[in-house]
């Protein structure tokens, strides 16, 4: 919206071209989101603490997180609309992606909304029953990739390997099923990282930076073409949006730092998951985005590994799934798990960083 305004203002005031370079606008975007944050964080917390929108913990988790209880939830619902607002201030809402990225990021917060409101009213740690739950996520995820699918271009069913230049198959209609898989379960595994204070946050600045810089080299020509990765036309738009979402991170992380004032709950988490999954699948990185979000991918893991092995063998291989809580148990104080998450990230991302000049 200020863009639409401003365009005509080019000709008559120069300067104002700055608005037109993405890092300009991804820059503000971020600025945006903070100054949300700043200025109404605390004003939305001390109202959700008079909601009693408080958060049930787990009676078999960590001992140490039962003085948690009662910390306000739902923290993510500011995360959602200070992105919102950034992007109808900074994002180019002539392009495509933006509406499929921003319409992701709406449904599976939804879907986080009604579990984190059926818990908060039910006043325990169950909200939607798991299988109603999967069956929302699936539902958005197979809309989601039905679009994609017949709205994309001629390499949208590509698959590309890091390391690798070219494409190592085009996997046709069978891409839709892979994409269904990645966006419901990247959503669910960033969901499971969600356990501990500002562990969650830390990682996802550090994904979403990764994604801003994949995204604007995606889609410029010149850049991709001397890297050799696939040119994305209108992925550097969401340049701004991964910036616009690593800024409201860190606003949360404000307030969400041990010991946390308020926790993100699934409506953040889900929906944050799912919309780093879209992300990949535009600018064809499906892939490389288990490379950046390797610690999701080893918290959803462990979870996958216990369940399997407890129902063959009736033993547990971690004292506690999702890992994070394993390594509590194990005797690291809380801080100190999440600081080594959050470098393990850092890997994880320049890691995955280093697969554009090794092609």
């Amino acid at each position: 919206m200020f863009l639409e305004f401003i365009y005509p203002l080019f000709k008559y005031f120069t300067p104002f071209n700055v608005f037109l370079y993405l890092t300009i606008r991804g820059a503000f975007a971020a600025l945006t989101t903070l100054l949300v944050f700043f200025v109404f964080g605390g004003r939305i917390i001390e109202f959700l603490r008079k909601l009693k929108v408080g958060q049930s913990i787990r009676e078999d988790g960590p001992q140490s997180h039962l003085k948690k209880s009662g910390t306000p939830t739902m923290g993510g619902l500011l995360i959602i609309l200070s992105v919102l607002v950034a992007m109808l201030f900074w994002g180019d809402l002539q392009n495509r992606n933006i509406w499929i990225i921003m319409s992701s990021f709406v449904a599976f917060g939804l879907i986080g909304f009604t579990d984190d409101y059926l818990k908060v009213t039910r006043h325990n740690a169950s909200g939607l029953k798991a299988w109603v739950k999967l069956v929302c996520q699936f539902a958005v995820a197979i809309t989601i990739m039905l679009f994609l699918y017949f709205e994309g271009g001629e390499n949208v069913t590509a698959l590309y390997i890091p390391f690798l230049k070219n494409p190592v198959l085009d996997m046709g209609w069978l891409w839709i099923p892979f994409g269904v898989l990645l966006i419901v379960g990247e959503s669910n595994a960033v969901n499971f990282s969600d356990g501990l204070d500002g562990l969650l946050a830390g990682l996802l600045i550090l994904v979403f930076i990764t994604l801003a810089i994949l995204t604007y080299i995606s889609g410029r020509t010149d850049y991709s073409s001397y890297l050799g990765i696939v040119y994305i036309a209108g992925a550097g738009e969401l340049t701004v949006f991964c910036l616009a979402a690593a800024g409201a991170c860190v606003g949360f992380l404000w307030f969400n730092a041990h010991p946390a004032e308020v926790f993100m709950g699934d409506v953040g988490s889900l929906s944050l998951g799912g919309v780093i999954a879209v992300i990949s699948l535009i600018t064809k990185k499906e892939i490389l985005i288990l490379v950046i979000g390797g610690v999701f991918v080893l918290e959803i893991a462990s979870v996958i590994i216990q369940v399997a092995y407890f129902k063959l063998k009736k033993k547990r291989i971690f004292k506690m799934a999702p890992l994070h809580h394993h390594y509590e148990l194990i005797g690291w104080p809380e801080t100190k798990t999440v600081i080594r998450f959050w470098i393990l990230g850092g890997l994880f991302a320049i890691i995955a960083l280093s697969t554009l000049k090794i092609q």
